[in-house]
Order: structure tokens, then C-alpha cells, then sequence
């Protein structure tokens, strides 16, 4: 359930050990980064409590010391039961690490509370998050926003850590972030420079329909772009179907690291509203979002790069937080075309400074 990842042994912030918590996707994890990074400036040691699908996400943090895994019921979409066993798991693992105070980061739409009963049965006696709901004992800052302001997940996050007592340190650009170095790519990429398509989603509702990643492909093909696709280990057959002829084809070939070093690599990246997204915004990489409007982009799009917004943002389905699309034809992104990507890669690729497979 834990590992010690990159102790700091000379870091002295006043705070002493502080647990935060974002036990959500890879996504959310890495829209984080900003406000970890300020709390671990204050802390003499950063704990980062994560779900199973924001762990490998959580240990590419910098300022992150040590990584708990435990999977939120309230959050998971396919939730484990609530026993009594699993929670005893959590108490046992957020005593061991001991942390002086906690700092408990959310998305809008969940609630801290649960999470915050169970650090208090583990003994954490100061607990920071942001609630609209009274929470009584459960928390000692409790910060109010207004949730009908549309502010960029991280920028939501870092309020809350300034609320807590942890400024950002001096000279942080407050850009998302992994740290280095990553995993060399070369030999499954080739020189940087190409573009790379994710058509993956973990959410239906979020995805761009096989057959126009495929036809993008070829046209950037043949717009003389070289092309990488890249999915994990369940989306092989995705991928094959994307890259056909026009393309080098990873599908399930690299972990986050060394899709983040993929990332790093590319002149663009045409992604949906996924975790890679956020992957590439953290390597300064620009991105072409294919984006559906169940939730505002104003919130979820790539913080901080060069971006072409895709996706009719206005559509019926807008704001509803569905998994699966609700309208029929899935309009707001079946009315984007292969060549509105292609001429949306064209805007951004001179946008990236130029490395080398040699550059460090």
C-alpha cells in the first residue's frame, strides 16, 4: 500500500510531515502538481495519498516523498465495497506515516468529508479542504469558494494550499510539472518532431470515434507529418486500428514515465479530455484537444500550453458529468473532422521549442 519514493532528508519546512490527498485519476493527480509542489516547500516531508489509477501519476510529483494507494469508494467509478477491513487499512497506513496535518484536494463536484472521518480516526489532527457542506470537527480549514466561477482545476487547488499556509516557493511558474529526468524514447519514437494521437478515453462520453482518429492519421500522414499513437495495455487493438499503415503504433508499450518522455518528445499531441492531456501540458508539449463539454473546459482543458480547442462546447450534453454520451451521435465531437485536426496540428507545431534525442 506504500512505498518511500525519493525521501528529502534536507528539506525542513516548518509544517513537519503533511499528508495530501487526491485519490482520483492520473489526470487529476498531475493537475495537482502545482499545489503539492507548494505544500512540500513547507513541509519537512510530503506524503501523497493516491487511488490505484493516479499512483504512477503521483510518483512522477515533484516534491512528493512517499505515495499511499488506497481506493476512495466515493470516488472510484467502479466503487469497492465499504468494509471495515479497508478502512482499517487506511487508519494502519496513515498512522504509520505519522503526518502532522493533512491537506485534502477535490474536484467540485466531491466532497472531503469521508475523507477526512477516516484521517481523523487516524489520529491526523489538522485537516484543510475545501467544503460547501458543515463539517463540523472533521475540519479545521475549511475553505469556501464559489463553484459557479469556472477557475482551472489547479489554480482551485492552489488556493486551497495558500488557505492551508503553504505559498508556492519562490520562482515556481505554477505550470503542471514531472520530474526528471525521464526515460529515454528514442528507439521507439525516433527523433523528436512527430505527432502524436491518444484516442483513448476513460470516459465513452469523452471519445472521438475510432474511425476519425484513423482518418487523421493518415491525413497527417500524408500532410507529411510522421505520426505516433499511443494507448495503454487495453487499448491495443484501438491503436492498431488508429495507426494502420500511417503510423507507429506503441499501444501498450510504455508506462507513464515513458509516456510523459513520448510526450516530451512531440512537436503536438491530439488527445481527448484524458490523463495524457494533462500528461502533455506538464512536458510543455502543445496540445489539440478533442474536448466534450460534459465539464467545462474552462476547468479541465490543458493548463498552460498552446492549445486548439476541438468539440462543440455549447452541445446538449454540456455540463452534465456523463460517462456515456446522452445525446444520440454523440454530436459534439462527431462534428469535428480529421481535417480540422490536421489544420489544428498545422497552428501549433511551430509552437515547441526543437530538442534532440541527445539533447539531456
Amino acid at each position: 500500500m506504500t512505498r518511500p519514493h525519493h525521501p528529502r532528508p534536507d528539506r525542513a519546512g516548518d509544517a513537519g510531515t503533511v499528508l495530501v490527498a487526491r485519490p482520483d485519476s492520473a489526470g487529476d493527480v498531475l493537475l495537482a502538481g502545482p499545489a503539492v509542489r507548494a505544500v512540500a516547500a513547507g513541509a519537512r516531508r510530503l506524503v501523497l495519498l493516491a487511488g490505484p489509477l493516479g499512483r504512477a501519476a503521483a510518483e512522477l510529483l515533484p516534491g512528493v516523498d512517499e505515495v499511499l494507494e488506497w481506493e476512495a469508494p466515493w470516488i472510484a467509478a467502479d466503487p469497492p465495497p465499504v468494509t471495515g477491513r479497508r478502512v482499517a487499512e487506511l487508519v494502519g497506513a496513515v498512522r504509520a506515516a505519522a503526518p502532522d496535518q493533512a491537506v485534502i484536494f477535490t474536484s467540485f463536484h466531491q466532497s472531503p468529508l469521508p475523507l477526512a472521518l477516516l484521517l481523523r480516526m487516524a489520529g491526523v489532527r489538522r485537516i484543510a479542504a475545501i467544503s460547501e457542506d458543515y463539517p463540523g470537527s472533521l475540519l479545521d480549514v475549511r475553505h469556501v469558494v464559489d463553484e459557479t466561477a469556472h477557475v482551472p482545476e489547479p489554480e482551485r487547488m492552489l488556493d486551497l494550499a495558500r488557505a492551508a499556509g503553504f505559498a508556492p516557493p519562490p520562482g515556481d511558474d505554477g505550470r503542471l510539472a514531472v520530474r526528471g529526468p525521464l526515460p529515454e524514447v528514442c528507439h521507439l519514437t525516433g527523433p523528436p518532431g512527430y505527432v502524436v494521437l491518444h484516442p483513448g478515453a476513460a470516459a465513452p462520453a469523452r471519445a472521438w470515434p475510432p474511425g476519425h482518429w484513423a482518418a487523421a492519421a493518415a491525413a497527417l500522414d500524408a500532410a507529411g507529418h510522421r505520426v505516433v499513437v499511443t494507448g495503454g495495455p487495453g487499448e491495443r487493438a484501438l491503436t492498431a486500428q488508429v495507426a494502420g499503415g500511417h503510423a507507429t503504433d506503441l499501444g501498450g508499450r510504455t508506462g507513464l514515465a515513458e509516456l510523459a518522455a513520448v510526450l516530451a518528445g512531440a512537436a503536438a499531441v491530439v488527445v481527448a479530455n484524458t490523463g495524457p492531456a494533462h500528461l502533455a501540458a506538464a512536458v510543455a508539449t502543445p496540445v489539440v484537444s478533442l474536448f466534450a463539454p460534459v465539464v467545462p473546459a474552462a476547468r479541465w482543458a490543458p493548463y498552460r500550453v498552446p492549445l486548439v480547442l476541438l468539440g462543440d462546447q455549447h452541445a446538449p450534453c454540456r455540463d452534465t458529468r456523463a460517462r456515456h454520451c446522452p445525446v444520440p451521435g454523440h454530436p459534439c465531437l462527431t462534428s469535428v473532422t480529421p481535417r480540422h485536426v490536421v489544420q489544428a496540428v498545422h497552428r501549433l507545431t511551430g509552437a515547441k521549442e526543437k530538442i534532440s534525442c541527445e539533447s539531456p
